[in-house]
Parts: C-alpha cells; structure tokens; sequence
C-alpha cells in the first residue's frame, strides 16, 4: 500500500515521502496517529497545499525546542545519594532520578529526553544532556 507520510517516522521516511508499507501497519499504526494518509490523487493535492502551514509548525516548534533547551541548560540538581566505604554509590543514579528532581523544582521533562549512556555510578559532578523536543 502507498501512503504519504504527514510526519517522519523512524526507519520508514521523512515527512512528504511516499512510502509503501503494509496495509495493516497503515491501517493500525499509521493512519490512527495521523502519520500517514493513503497515496491517492487527492491526498496528494491535499498535502501539497497543507505543507505551508507544516513548514511554519516546524519553525514554531523549533523555536520552542531552543527556548526549553535554553532554559533547562542553566538548571542544576543535586542527587543525594548513599554511600559506603571509600565513597562507593549503593545503586546508582538514572534518567529517572534526574526527572523527578527537576518535577521538584518545576520543570516538566520527559525521562526519555535525559540523554544518559549510561547510570551515574560514582560520586560527583556530571553534565547531561537533554533531547528538548517542543511540548
């Protein structure tokens, strides 16, 4: 089945491509999360003359990503952690500690944005980054 994706999704295409995939993955995935529309002739008008309007989203959108990323780039949590002999962490510390102290503080970050290759497992001073995404 040819469809036209809306939006890009992971492993399939970017936005405005024309893609064919399985009529069930459409069917059940793509089409009730408007990610896609079937490729017919009038769809194709369609998204012609809707993608001035997706374009001025995306500027908007990004321009909402820069100013959270701004703002969540001057935050600062600190993690109080146990420790045993010679300052040795019992557990370590997750994306998911790090989002619940900044709920404390206020801000609302999804723990998927925290950018963690790995848990913090020794005392000290870390820089994370954040995957900021328009919400």
């Amino acid at each position: 089945m040819d469809i036209i994706l809306l939006d890009s999704v992971h492993k399939l295409g970017d936005r405005g491509q024309t893609v064919k995939v399985k009529p069930g993955y459409a069917r059940n995935y793509l089409f009730p999360r408007n990610l896609a529309l079937p490729a017919t002739d009038g769809n194709k008008r369609l998204f012609q003359e809707s993608v001035r309007s997706l374009h001025k989203r995306d500027i908007e959108a990004a321009q909402q990503a820069r100013d959270r990323a701004a703002k969540l780039g001057e935050l600062s949590v600190s993690i109080s952690v146990q420790v045993g002999d010679e300052d040795k962490m019992y557990g370590s510390v997750t994306s998911i500690d790090i989002v619940r102290k900044l709920k404390e503080q206020g801000h609302e970050i999804d723990r998927r944005e925290v950018l963690l290759n790995e848990p913090i497992k020794a005392l000290g001073e870390y820089s994370v980054d954040c995957a900021c995404t328009a919400r």
